[in-house]
């Protein structure tokens, strides 16, 4: 087999791949990740983003070859940091503008139906629950992270505070506890008040 006839097959699906543009990409992903909000992740199925965006199951397929390929894809394109541009000149401060951001997402419709949307799906498929993580999870830990270092790098608190590794997953976790605990979500006021309470004590900087 010649070096042509073994690329040939690679050059189709690339041909055939870039055919769609940006803007027809992202009409598949909204599609998507509507459908999640409405439905579900279970009932979520190449046939209804085909229906809805009016063009074939075969190129959902040839563009994405599974649902979590497509979903995961879907959601690394939405990704959008709450935390990102936080700045205050101190961690306290930038803790605080953080927990309004997460709370003000929280509550946002869109946000909240999304998550509720996955279910149980997202324990289940690994592919999954990593899209979850590089969307969602790992943007906002990063921005928290740099939130800390800096105020490191000022001198408000020690490298080595005990307290620090735990710092996203108070803040992040809380916004997942809430509603099981007590069937409402954790909203700007409540999450700046479990900031205030919980994890500014127990780094110090009361």
């Amino acid at each position: 087999m010649t070096s042509q006839a073994a690329d040939g097959p690679e050059t189709v699906v690339a041909s055939r791949r870039s055919k769609l543009t940006p803007e027809r990409e992202q009409e598949f992903y909204d599609a998507v990740l509507e459908q999640i909000r409405e439905c579900g992740y279970e009932a979520l199925t190449m046939e209804g983003v085909a229906a809805s965006t009016r063009c074939s199951k075969s190129t959902l397929y040839r563009q994405w070859k599974t649902k979590p390929q497509f979903v995961a894809a879907a959601l690394r394109s939405n990704r959008c940091p709450r935390f990102t541009g936080i700045d205050t000149g101190s961690l306290a401060g930038d803790l605080r503008e953080a927990a309004r951001a997460a709370g003000e997402w929280s509550t946002a419709r869109d946000s909240t139906q999304l998550l509720q949307g996955f279910g149980n799906a997202v324990m289940q498929d690994k592919e999954l629950q990593q899209a979850l993580r590089d969307a969602l999870v790992e943007p906002e830990v990063a921005e928290l992270r740099k939130m800390i270092d800096r105020g490191i790098e000022r001198g408000e608190i020690a490298a080595d505070h005990p307290a620090l590794p735990f710092v996203p997953a108070q803040i992040l976790g809380v916004l997942r506890v809430r509603p099981l605990l007590e069937g409402t979500y954790a909203d700007a006021s409540y999450l700046t008040e479990f900031v205030e309470a919980v994890v500014l004590p127990a780094l110090g900087l009361t």
